[in-house]
């Protein structure tokens, strides 16, 4: 855990979490030129206290009552008590709002308009519709998915989207206080509409609708829900700023990791975008420069990292390619208190800025920062030579100690021995608050190349191990990479159930670690498939969800895995 004392923004708890239920009702369209679901919104009063004047699903708080009426509705042998409740709730919401109701009369046939035209919805909603002996149909009910609201706003709900087939004979008639001009619309349509301004949505419609494009009629909606009894999706968005705006991020996109960890609390301050002119602070003790050297290979270029403050000095963690303003910048951010230059490994984006860096600290009178590393294999590129002034050994530490007045400082860096792309490759810990920089094992945005011979994929997979095993030994939450935004999450917590138990990082290496052996079962087929192949051949296959233009970078990989595959004797050539 990040030490309260390196955040860069007060806490503040997030507010409480309030309980919810949200219904999307389908249908599928009939109009032949439009084919494809249409789902019923509605626009909330311009004075509500949550989404003024949005397009909304109906839904609402879900009232301890809902929770007394299992008895009154139909039930899946797989629906708990929780999403039996979140159904009820959707139900009477929808009819109280819109005039839509579930349910169906004592002989089994369902609730028509003039069934519901005898009902308040105003009244009490279970008694009556134990009264007119009418049953729930929240069997019906699915579960599409599952959103926490933001930490920024003051009002938090705690919602299940669920999905539910429209009843026939029935028209939704607004009720002019919190709901206003029912609509039936095409998700697609929606979304362009409120692309084109005319159609105000929130971030939780826009993603639910967005998924909901994938899907061509009601039934395959309702099966894909009803395969598991659980969310399709979840998500409990945060947000930085874009261009000086707003933007909400969900738990898979690439700079949600970072909002997470510099704004834990929600605070919608932290920048996004990419520049190289200055370092961007991700706490009080950790700083990023990213070098102008964008690219296919390197994203938007290469991560430099400050770690340190005054008064215990800095090391920094790849100084990046031999680039003048990069560099000096570098020395600039720092000071010139330089503490330790670390090379995660020797590739010509990482390493070559190290001596030039160096230099600027003895030109200017100061201390020689000693460049560490591990010297590059006979394996290395020839552009990949690289010999350090001390090599590190696999747990050493690197300290930085200062005193705060009256108070030590110390910032504690230890080693972790990671080869996979890189024979020379390591990672670094930053031991006091939790924090893993992983060079170029684990990226943000893309997967890194193994290249043989000095890359070696069971290596790779061996150090994704030992990555894993570090996390959990010292609670890491979020990753560093060389190249991309900050990965990771905090740990399941009351403000959001959502995250995952056993953190952020750990999730992001399982997912690799996953996509990897994936990638290497298609190699597999490949291989199978043109056991005379050539490996030109066998990348179009094992790669084909990759653009073409980027097959010549992943043929590198492909062969670190018909090596690997070879060596595990599940082929031999």
């Amino acid at each position: 855990m990040v030490r309260p004392t390196q955040l860069l923004h007060p806490a503040r708890p997030p507010a409480p979490l309030r309980p919810a239920a949200t219904v999307l009702l389908l249908r599928d369209s009939a109009d032949p030129a439009r084919p494809g679901i249409e789902v019923l919104m509605t626009r909330r009063s311009a004075t509500a206290s949550f989404a003024p004047g949005a397009y909304v699903f109906p839904g609402g708080g879900i009232d301890a009552a809902d929770a007394q009426c299992h008895a009154l509705s139909t039930r899946r042998p797989t629906q708990s008590d929780l999403r039996l409740t979140q159904a009820i709730a959707a139900i009477r919401e929808s009819f109280e709002e819109l005039g839509v109701l579930l349910a169906h009369r004592p002989d089994g046939s369902p609730v028509r308009d003039d069934d519901i035209a005898r009902l308040d919805r105003k009244a009490p909603f279970a008694a009556q519709c134990q009264a007119h002996g009418l049953t729930l149909d929240g069997a019906d009910v699915f579960v599409l998915a599952h959103w926490i609201t933001d930490r920024d706003l003051s009002r938090r709900f705690d919602v299940p989207f669920l999905v539910a087939r429209m009843p026939e004979g029935q028209e939704p008639v607004a009720d002019e206080a919190e709901q206003f001009e029912p609509v039936w619309v095409r998700p697609q349509d929606a979304l362009a509409r409120h692309a084109a301004g005319d159609f105000f949505i929130i971030f939780p419609t826009i993603r639910t609708l967005e998924r909901l494009t994938a899907y061509a009629t009601v039934d395959a909606v309702l099966a894909a829900c009803s395969a598991h009894d659980e969310p399709l999706f979840a998500s409990c968005p945060r947000a930085g700023l874009l261009n000086g705006r707003e933007k909400r991020l969900m738990e898979h996109e690439p700079a949600f990791g970072e909002v997470a960890l510099v704004c834990p609390d929600g605070q919608i301050v932290h920048p996004l975008d990419w520049q190289h002119d200055q370092p961007v602070a991700l706490l009080k003790n950790v700083q990023r420069l990213t070098a102008p050297n964008p690219g296919h290979m390197t994203g938007p270029g290469t991560n430099s990292y400050l770690v340190g403050d005054p008064a215990t000095g800095y090391a920094v963690i790849d100084p990046g390619p031999d680039e003048p303003e990069h560099i000096e910048r570098l020395w600039r951010a720092t000071g010139g208190s330089i503490r330790a230059i670390v090379c995660t490994h020797s590739h010509a984006d990482h390493s070559p800025g190290a001596a030039p860096l160096q230099a600027l600290c003895v030109n200017a009178g100061l201390p020689k920062p000693p460049i560490l590393g591990l010297p590059s294999a006979s394996t290395a590129r020839h552009n990949s030579h690289f010999v350090p002034d001390k090599a590190l050994a696999d747990g050493e530490l690197i300290e930085l100690i200062g005193m705060n007045g009256n108070d030590t400082v110390s910032h504690t860096l230890e080693v972790i021995h990671t080869p996979g792309h890189a024979a020379n490759h390591l990672c670094l810990v930053l031991v006091e608050d939790s924090l893993l920089f992983t060079g170029d094992h684990i990226l943000n945005g893309s997967t890194t190349v193994i290249d043989h011979p000095d890359g070696d994929m069971s290596a790779y997979l061996d150090s994704l191990d030992k990555l894993d095993a570090a996390c959990q030994r010292h609670g890491i939450d979020f990753i560093l990479p060389a190249h991309g935004h900050v990965l990771g999450d905090h740990r399941q917590a009351p403000d959001n159930p959502l995250s995952p138990p056993e953190g952020g990082a750990r999730r992001a290496i399982a997912q690799l670690k996953a996509h990897r052996l994936a990638r290497e079962a298609k190699v597999a087929r490949a291989m199978k498939a043109l056991p005379q192949g050539t490996p030109d051949e066998w990348v179009k296959l094992a790669y084909d969800d990759v653009p073409e233009r980027l097959w010549p970078v992943a043929k590198r990989s492909l062969l670190a895995h018909v090596e690997r595959l070879q060596n595990l004797g599940v082929f031999n050539l």
